[in-house]
């Protein structure tokens, strides 16, 4: 296993592997320290940052680390001068046991570029150990009819340490009765022997103390004693034998709790009860030795107790005492050695190092995400594990060395698409059958701005009253950003621009959070019809993105206008329209004409005209055209008549609420010089000359219609033109008053036609608003100057008009 820490350390004499990870290919070389246990804090292991070609200036600014997992805070690394030393106490037995290898595995790591390099440290073993006995003071009993050169089997020491310093020596004090023996077995174990040299005899000795010394071949050499207390028996001189001293045995570690181990069979050449054996455990085994195992006194079989584990314990040297029935009682000795088979019970087990998490959505492909370490308990195949991701689009692993793997970048990323992955990551090893474990990784997508605020359209179309309240609210836009945090922290802002002569935030403004469109002054229809602009919408991120929408926000007309009357006439005062009027005109002669015109649009610009009663009621002798404005007579002049008129005439919308205006028309009625003055009742000869003047008339009549069609012709002409011509460029305004048809019953009138100019800012205006007045036929042609035409047209026409001016 590779213990892992977040700051690195000196230590002396390190294993160094090193792993260098550079634009996201894998490399990998090695260097080797070393550091003997039991070394005092601060002792020199090494110049690491020299060793692995860092300097020492860009330590810190590199973040350079140290990560050991699971070994606590045993190494540091100082970062001013790059050397490894010893941080706290390293005690091998501790850290490995009796294992022949240890090592300590580091991973250093730096950033800016990120590179890895992996470092194993072997600990040396000192002779810090010395060898222990089972117990302090052992009894022997032997049996005064002992042969010469009988045997007793020994239990040896245990060093703690490996190597040389774990080889023993054994040698017993001075004695004239035994002598030891060694014997090493095939793997470098030994067996000793308590040899009778000499017979004994209970009645001249019946105890002897010696003392067995064991030394190991350290430096300096360590010692291990043990008394050896014998007791001399008399009686029963035939002890019980085996038919060897040594059983190897092999098992599977995963046997079944209470399975046959080996059944013993020993022999005892006595007869009686001093034949009878009894089987038992030596009292030197260790404890785990009686919770893995147990025997049968009686038949000598040792079965499984506990479950083994060939990754705790390997083997088993088991000590059996066979006593006889005896007074007193023989015994003999025979060692069963155990050794574990492994099986693939262990599956493997998963590390992972996060290094770049989260990571941004723009990182380029081989990008490290995390380090990834795999380890098995088992030996041989059944410890040999690989490790596979599983099948994703963006991510692969790479070797960097045995067991170490980087998750890198495969392909890009798109947190709008997915802004988390879960990669699973599966290691297995080679038993059959084989064992497999999956471990996960959350791989955390960081935003970046790589996407503009987005308006739902392109353009919006807003219709606004005219002479709304300053800073009421008339809209509100909206843009959507797919990032994330402040990329997507939306701000709202005008384009401005010219409107005219003014700034665009002089009639608009919008907020920077909310997006609401202000109207910051009341507009007026009559001075703009269509004010278009644009909103900006702008992210927070660095740097920004935006995009923008257009607005086209359109004034409605309200009836804010009176008529306004073209006065004064020639010879009228201000106010009052003067004229004078023969007496000789017959019935329907127009007589005068009073001019109107309506700022506002469509029915709020329709003007009609009435005449007001007399005072005193007297019946007048004229009348005027509704839509016309146009004064003519009713009946022939006479000599009743007043020889001054005075008309009141009053001028109507048809807003809601109407507005008016009112004319005063003075008529001076003149005698003819040329003719004498009739009654409405002439005479013959005066109706022959009517007759004539109406034979005029009808010459009169055919000749207008003739140039009206040419001017109807003429008009048709010039819209289709100026439908199809662009724009020209100017400010936005008002046009002049026009002669142009507006009535429903097909009369021409003068009306007020504004060519309002379409202010976008941006290129010559788009298109030509115009608004007029109707108007409707009172009479017969008159001989005004503007030579006005009236056509009669039918009813149904009359109330398409209306319609028409009901949806402005």
């Amino acid at each position: 296993m590779v213990s892992s820490k977040s700051r690195g350390g000196e230590v002396g004499c390190l294993l160094l592997s090193l792993l260098l990870l550079a634009a996201g290919e894998a490399r990998s070389s090695q260097v080797h320290y070393s550091v003997p246990e039991e070394a005092k804090h601060g002792t020199f292991v090494g110049r690491i940052a020299q060793d692995l070609g860092l300097e020492l200036a860009e330590l810190v600014p590199r973040l350079f680390r140290v990560a050991s997992k699971g070994r606590g805070d045993l190494l540091e690394v100082n970062l001013q001068n790059g050397i490894l030393f010893v941080n706290s106490r390293i005690d091998r037995e501790e850290l490995c046991g009796r294992s022949a290898e240890c090592s300590i595995h580091l991973e250093v790591i730096v950033d800016r570029p990120l590179q890895v390099f992996h470092v194993a440290v072997e600990v040396k073993d000192i002779n810090d150990n010395p060898p222990v006995f089972p117990v302090t003071v052992k009894t022997i009993r032997f049996h005064e009819s002992r042969l010469l050169d009988s045997r007793f089997p020994l239990e040896g020491a245990f060093d703690a340490d490996v190597g040389v310093n774990a080889l023993l020596s054994y040698k017993l004090s001075s004695s004239e009765f035994f002598f030891l023996d060694i014997q090493t077995n095939d793997e470098l174990s030994q067996s000793l022997s308590l040899v009778l040299r000499k017979s004994l005899d209970r009645e001249e000795t019946a105890e002897i103390n010696l003392l067995l010394v064991a030394t190991d071949r350290g430096k300096p050499e360590l010692t291990g004693t043990v008394q050896l207390l014998i007791k001399v028996l008399d009686v029963n001189d035939n002890e019980p034998t085996f038919d060897q001293s040594v059983y190897k045995v092999q098992l599977l570690e995963n046997i079944a709790n209470g399975s046959l181990v080996i059944k013993l069979n020993s022999s005892d050449a006595d007869e009686g009860s001093n034949s009878e054996i009894v089987y038992s455990f030596s009292g030197d085994v260790s404890p785990n030795i009686k919770t893995k195992f147990k025997i049968d006194p009686s038949s000598g079989e040792i079965r499984t107790k506990g479950q083994l584990d060939y990754e705790e314990v390997k083997s088993y040297e088991i000590q059996v005492i066979a006593y006889d029935n005896g007074t007193p009682p023989m015994s003999g000795h025979c060692k069963i050695s155990v050794k574990l088979v492994d099986i693939n019970d262990n599956t493997p087990e998963v590390s992972i190092t996060s290094l770049s998490l989260p990571i941004r959505e723009d990182a380029p492909l081989g990008t490290v995400i995390a380090l990834i370490t795999v380890s098995d308990r088992d030996s041989g195949a059944n410890g040999q594990v690989t490790c596979t991701l599983t099948p994703h689009d963006f991510f692969k692993l790479v070797s960097t060395f045995k067991n170490y793997y980087s998750l890198v970048l495969d392909s890009a990323l798109d947190r709008e698409n997915l802004a988390n992955y879960e990669v699973g990551v599966t290691a297995r090893d080679g038993g059959s059958p084989s064992l497999s474990a999956t471990a996960s990784v959350s791989v955390e997508v960081a935003d970046v701005n790589d996407n503009a605020p987005a308006f739902a359209q392109p353009e919006y179309t807003v219709f606004v009253k005219e002479n709304n309240p300053p800073g009421c609210h008339i809209f509100t836009v909206s843009a959507r950003d797919a990032d994330a945090q402040e990329n997507a922290l939306v701000s709202y802002s005008l384009v401005e621009r010219r409107v005219g002569e003014r700034a665009l935030s002089s009639y608009v403004s919008v907020h920077a959070e909310s997006g609401k469109v202000y109207a910051l002054q009341p507009l007026d229809h009559e001075e703009l019809e269509l004010l278009q602009f644009q909103v900006s919408a702008r992210d927070a991120g660095v740097p920004p993105l935006g995009s923008n929408v257009t607005l086209q926000v359109f004034v409605l007309d309200e009836n804010d206008n009176a008529p306004a009357l073209l006065l004064p006439g020639p010879g009228g005062g201000a106010g009052a329209l003067s004229q004078r009027v023969a007496r000789s005109v017959g019935a329907g002669h127009v007589v005068a004409k009073v001019r109107a015109v309506d700022a506002d649009s469509g029915y709020n610009a329709w003007l009609s005209y009435e005449l007001q009663p007399a005072a005193g009621g007297a019946r007048s002798p004229f009348r005027v055209g509704l839509y016309t404005g146009e004064i003519s007579t009713t009946r022939a002049l006479d000599e009743a008549d007043a020889p001054r008129q005075r008309l009141l005439v009053l001028v109507k919308d048809h807003g809601e609420p109407a507005l008016t205006a009112t004319a005063t028309v003075l008529l001076s009625l003149e005698d003819s010089g040329q003719a004498p003055k009739v009654s409405s009742r002439a005479s013959t000869g005066a109706a022959g000359a009517e007759a004539a003047l109406v034979d005029v008339n009808v010459y009169l009549i055919i000749a207008i219609c003739a140039v009206s069609s040419l001017l109807v012709l003429t008009l048709l002409l010039y819209t289709a033109l100026r439908r199809s011509a662009p724009p020209s460029e100017g400010a936005c305004g008002p046009g002049k008053p026009t002669l142009v048809c507006s009535s429903a019953v097909g009369s021409w009138s003068y009306s007020q036609q504004r060519r309002q100019r379409v202010c976008s800012g941006e290129g010559p205006p788009k298109a030509d608003l115009m608004a007029f007045s109707p108007c409707l036929p009172p009479g017969p042609i008159s001989g005004d100057r503007e030579e006005q035409l009236d056509v009669k047209v039918d009813l149904p026409a009359k109330r398409m008009l209306h319609r028409g001016l009901s949806s402005l």
